[in-house]
C-alpha cells in the first residue's frame, strides 16, 4: 500500500475547524456592522491563522506518512541504522510558527540525520526561506529597522532588527557563485562591450573600517569640538567599489555632436546601453571588483571577438587595475576618461580668468572642450598655462588653471576622443555614476546609518542582483545551494535517501 495514501485519522480537522470559524464569523452580527476596511483587517488576521494551521496540518501529514528506511549513510559512509520517531523542531514561517516532526536516524558519536529535513529543505536557523526572502527584499529598500516593520506588516510576524540583518547576510552568500555560472544571450556581433568602475564611500562602524582608516580615526584631532574645519576628515568611511558591464551598439559621432545644444530640433543620436550588469563590494578591494568585471565581460565574449572599452573617471588606481587585468588576460582594452570629469577641470580653470557668471566663460570652455574632443588636450593645457602667465595671475589665483593643465597632460593618453567618437564608443560614465547613486547612496547614505562590513556587503550585492533583474533566478539558485550545503552534503554519494 502506498504510504502517502494512508492518511491519518482526523487529518485537516484543525484547518477545517478554523475555516468554519471564519465562515461563521462572516455570517455573524459582529462582521455585519463592520466597514470594508475593518473586514479586510480582520480577515487578514484570521486568514493568516488559517494558513498557519493548513501548513501545520500538512507537516503533520508528512510526519505521519514518512517512510522508514532500513539505514541511512552519512558523508563518511557511516550507516545510521537506529531510527527514532518524534524528533521535533520549530519553524517560523510567513504565516506563524509551526512544528516539524520527523524521523531521526542515529549512530552513536555522530550527529543525527533527518532525511525529511532535506525533502523540506529546512534552513539551519528557525526562520523560513519565505521570511528570509522578505528580509532580503525589504533590507535593500530601507533600513533594517524599516525592513523589520515591513515584514511585520506583510506577515504579522515579528522579526527583530538584528535578525533581519543576519537573514539578509545569509541570503547573499551565493551571489558571486551565481554569476560565475550564469549564461548570457548572444549580443549583436558588432556591439561594443563596455567595462566601467567607480567607488563611493560608506559610513562604517568603527570596527568595520579598514585598518588604515581606523588608525587615522583613532589618532585624529579636530580644531573644533562640534564641527570639522577645512581639510579635516571624519575618517569614518570605507569605499565601496562598484563595477558595471554593458553592451552597446556603436554610434559614430562628431565632436560637435557631443556639444550639441539641448534645444536642437534634431539632437544627434547617442549610444544606448543594454544588458547592464552591476556589481559592488565594500569588502573586496578594487583589484577584486575589476577582476569580477572582466570575468563578466569574458562570459559575454569568451573568444574576445568584440571591441572592448573601459570607461573611468580618471582614478589612477582604477586605471592601473584595468591595465593589469587586461594584460594578465591578454586583452586589448582601450581606456577612455569620462568627458564630464574633464569638463569639471576645464570649468574650474575658467574661473581663474573670468568673474563668476560671466557668459564669456561658457564660450571659452566650449572652445577648449571642442579642442580636447579633437585630440588636442596637450595643446589646450599649454594654452591655459600661457594665459595664466600672460595674465600675471598670482599663484593662489592660478591654482585651478595649473591643476587643469597638469591633469590634461597626465591623462592625455586616455583622452583619445577622436578614436572613441569615430568608433561609436561612449565617452561618459553616466551608467556607473548612476549605479553608485542607486546601489550605494540611495540605500547606504540613510541619515544616521553606521554599517558593519557584513551588513553593507550583503545589501550591496542584493541591490546589484535586483538592479540586474536576476533576483528571482538567483533566489532559486540560492535555495538549491542551501539544500546542497545543509542537507545533501551530509549523505553518502551526495544522495538524500527518500522514497518517491
Amino acid at each position: 500500500m502506498n504510504d502517502r495514501a494512508a492518511r491519518p485519522a482526523g487529518f485537516g480537522a484543525k484547518s477545517r475547524g478554523c475555516f468554519e470559524q471564519v465562515l461563521a464569523w462572516l455570517e455573524g452580527d459582529e462582521a455585519a456592522v463592520m466597514s470594508h476596511g475593518e473586514l479586510e483587517d480582520e480577515l487578514e488576521r484570521r486568514g493568516r491563522e488559517l494558513l498557519r494551521r493548513m501548513l501545520q496540518d500538512h507537516l503533520a501529514l508528512r510526519a505521519a506518512t514518512e517512510p522508514r528506511l532500513a539505514a541511512v549513510a552519512d558523508d563518511a559512509g557511516v550507516v545510521h541504522a537506529a531510527v527514532e520517531a518524534g524528533h521535533r523542531r520549530t519553524l517560523a514561517s510567513v504565516f506563524g510558527q509551526v512544528r516539524v516532526e520527523r524521523l531521526a536516524y542515529r549512530h552513536r558519536g555522530h550527529q543525527n540525520l533527518h532525511p525529511a529535513d532535506a525533502a523540506l529543505n529546512l534552513p539551519v536557523e528557525r526562520h523560513s526561506h519565505g521570511l528570509r526572502r522578505l528580509a532580503a527584499i525589504e533590507s535593500t529598500r530601507g533600513s533594517f529597522e524599516q525592513a523589520s516593520a515591513a515584514i511585520s506588516r506583510a506577515t504579522g510576524q515579528q522579526v527583530g532588527k538584528r535578525q533581519v540583518e543576519e537573514l539578509t547576510a545569509r541570503a547573499a552568500v551565493d551571489i558571486e557563485e551565481f554569476y560565475a555560472t550564469a549564461e548570457h544571450t548572444d549580443p549583436a556581433p558588432d556591439d561594443v562591450l563596455v567595462l566601467t568602475v567607480d567607488a563611493k564611500g560608506i559610513v562604517m562602524r568603527p570596527d568595520s573600517l579598514r585598518p588604515a582608516t581606523a588608525k587615522a580615526a583613532a589618532t585624529a584631532s579636530t580644531k573644533l569640538a562640534t564641527r570639522l574645519s577645512k581639510g579635516e576628515k571624519r575618517n569614518r568611511k570605507r569605499l565601496a567599489e562598484v563595477g558595471a558591464v554593458y553592451d552597446l551598439q556603436p554610434v559614430p559621432r562628431q565632436a560637435t555632436d557631443v556639444l550639441a545644444g539641448e534645444g536642437d530640433e534634431h539632437p544627434p543620436p547617442t549610444p544606448k546601453a543594454k544588458n547592464k550588469w552591476l556589481t559592488a563590494s565594500v569588502v573586496d578591494d578594487a583589484a577584486h571588483v575589476v577582476a569580477g568585471v572582466f570575468d563578466e565581460a569574458d562570459r559575454r565574449d569568451p573568444d574576445h571577438r568584440r571591441s572592448w572599452v573601459a570607461l573611468v573617471d580618471g582614478n589612477n588606481h582604477q586605471i592601473d587595475r584595468i591595465k593589469a587585468e587586461a594584460s594578465t588576460r591578454g586583452i586589448d582594452v582601450p581606456i577612455v576618461i569620462d568627458l564630464i570629469h574633464v569638463l569639471e577641470y576645464v570649468w574650474a580653470a575658467a574661473w581663474c580668468f573670468f568673474t563668476e557668471g560671466d557668459p564669456n566663460a561658457e564660450a571659452w570652455v566650449r572652445q577648449r572642450t571642442l579642442a580636447i574632443l579633437h585630440g588636442r588636450a596637450v595643446q589646450v593645457a599649454a594654452g591655459i598655462r600661457r594665459r595664466a602667465s600672460t595674465s600675471k595671475l598670482a599663484r593662489p589665483k592660478r591654482t585651478k588653471a595649473d591643476e587643469c593643465a597638469r591633469y590634461l597632460v597626465n591623462k592625455a593618453r586616455y583622452l583619445d576622443y577622436p578614436t572613441a567618437l569615430a568608433a561609436g564608443w561612449p565617452i561618459a560614465t553616466g551608467i556607473i555614476e548612476g549605479a553608485c547613486r542607486h546601489l550605494v547612496a540611495d540605500r547606504m547614505d540613510i541619515t544616521g546609518a553606521r554599517w558593519s562590513a557584513t551588513g553593507a556587503e550583503a545589501v550591496l550585492k542584493l541591490r546589484a542582483v535586483q538592479a540586474n533583474g536576476d533576483f528571482d533566478t538567483y533566489w532559486q539558485y540560492h535555495l538549491d545551494r542551501e539544500q546542497q550545503r545543509i542537507h545533501r552534503s551530509r549523505y553518502a554519494n551526495d544522495t538524500i535517501p527518500l522514497a518517491a
